[in-house]
């Protein structure tokens, strides 16, 4: 398993574009890819719902953990969309 913490730079956090634009992007992977926001709340990031249901803004931080083969690159391509990179 893959953990990295990281702050969200994405101007206007995530909203329903980007959260769309980041479940597609989360979709591409073969590995289970988990979001984790304050107060312990963790959704599937290849799940719509699930992502508008975490209610996170740019600044906050939270931390991506991925597990299975391409979790390295699933988890560094999360952290880069999630950059604003």
């Amino acid at each position: 398993m893959t953990k990295r913490e990281i702050e969200i730079k994405l101007e206007g956090g995530l909203e329903a574009t980007p959260i769309a634009l980041l479940v597609q992007k989360a979709s591409q992977f073969d590995a289970k890819i988990y979001i984790e926001a304050d107060g312990g709340r963790k959704v599937n990031a290849k799940s719509i719902m699930g992502m508008m249901s975490l209610g996170v803004d740019a600044g906050d931080k939270v931390i991506i953990s991925a597990d299975g083969e391409d979790e390295e690159t699933a988890v560094s391509e999360i952290e880069k969309y999630l950059l604003g990179d």
